[in-house]
């Protein structure tokens, strides 16, 4: 049976959508299901990408992923089809991240991460809410089955589209336990506090790509009146790079003359990870809106507590591991924050309830999760 999978974010994305694609598809292609599994990526791949793949890359070079998105989804035009690209016949296409490519396929599924662009459309930039609002209600119209990251996900697609009850698998990401586990090496948690610059201070980390749904003004606000009103020692470090809308989170640093108080070092390598998380005092994660919470799991695998919101997904992430505070209250998040930083006995109580709570979500549990989409949109 002839399965034909979109790669491209798993190729194109560093971030939660990118790393989840990836766990998955490693994770169906060691356990060979039975499958004859192709990974097509829209545009090129460099020698590299092609190296770090579980299997090889079917790409259409002629044409850069951008000028395909245009052709494909902002002028709906049905061609090249992704089954021309790979050799022929689908039983099983499986695209992976909100649109749907033009495939002639048996069986069509999407992956639909979330409704980030209709809940917060204040947090994308105008273009990119257009382009979502009419390509993803297109892309769900031509799917068979829908996968949404968490029940909450399912729950909004269903909101919006009540034709879709019984047509949605929920299929959760995971994080790769051998990797964001405790690191209690002081050398190996020094050494990362030195390569971004972090000092010798307590810090609260916080991580994700600059974008307004992340809510970093409202935390920087919050830390700030925790800092002033409780003294607290702590830095709070921003690891991401910038993505979009972004300004107002310098600009409340400035504001607030907190230059040396807020850290925001730029893009995280993966593998600093896990020493970061684990020499976090805890970490935080206010964002306004998710679809899994990526960041909250690997938080809590590391025996990190996590302030998060009681929003969207974020408590299916945080589980008994995190302290819940209202996203939108910076009153709120401050008060989570002047608690975790000096209640030790509430940290280490997080910290054990966490990283039971994150031993479930494997990527074992996902790959049976997501077979058991490829089973329901097959039927």
């Amino acid at each position: 049976m002839k399965l034909v999978i979109d790669y491209t974010p798993a190729v194109r994305q560093t971030a939660g959508i990118g790393r989840i694609i990836r766990g998955q598809i490693d994770a169906l292609v060691q356990k060979n299901p039975g499958f004859d599994i192709t990974l097509f990526v829209a545009g090129k791949v460099t020698p590299e990408q092609r190296a770090a793949a579980p299997l090889p890359l079917h790409t259409f070079p002629a044409i850069s992923e951008r000028n395909l998105t245009r052709v494909w989804h902002r002028l709906n035009v049905p061609v090249p089809r992704v089954d021309w690209l790979t050799g022929g016949s689908v039983d099983l296409f499986h695209a992976t991240d909100f649109v749907m490519a033009p495939a002639k396929a048996r069986k069509k599924l999407l992956t639909v991460h979330d409704l980030a662009f209709m809940r917060y459309p204040q947090a994308a930039l105008p273009s990119l809410h257009h382009y979502l609002n009419v390509v993803v209600p297109r892309s769900i119209n031509r799917a068979d089955h829908l996968i949404a990251d968490s029940r909450n996900t399912a729950m909004d697609l269903e909101s919006t589209w009540p034709h879709l009850e019984g047509r949605i698998s929920v299929v959760q990401g995971a994080v790769d336990h051998g990797v964001f586990r405790r690191v209690s090496n002081s050398d190996v948690t020094d050494a990362v506090r030195r390569k971004y610059a972090i000092g010798d201070s307590p810090y609260v980390f916080a991580l994700s790509t600059l974008e307004p749904r992340k809510n970093y003004p409202r935390l920087i606000r919050a830390f700030h009146a925790a800092r002033r009103d409780s003294g607290l020692p702590h830095r709070l470090v921003i690891g991401g790079k910038k993505g979009w809308l972004y300004d107002e989170i310098f600009a409340t640093v400035r504001e607030l003359g907190m230059d040396r108080e807020v850290h925001l070092p730029g893009f995280v390598d993966d593998a600093d990870l896990p020493a970061l998380y684990s020499g976090a005092e805890f970490f935080a994660y206010p964002s306004l809106y998710e679809g899994f919470g990526l960041p909250v799991l690997e938080a809590l695998a590391c025996g990190t507590p996590v302030l998060t919101s009681d929003n969207s997904c974020l408590p299916e992430a945080g589980g008994e591991g995190a302290l819940y505070i209202d996203a939108e209250s910076v009153e709120s998040i401050a008060e989570g924050i002047t608690r975790l930083a000096t209640l030790p006995d509430l940290r280490a109580r997080l910290s054990a309830a966490g990283v039971v709570h994150a031993r479930s979500f494997s990527w074992e549990r996902s790959l049976d999760q997501l077979l058991g989409a490829y089973e329901r949109a097959l039927a």
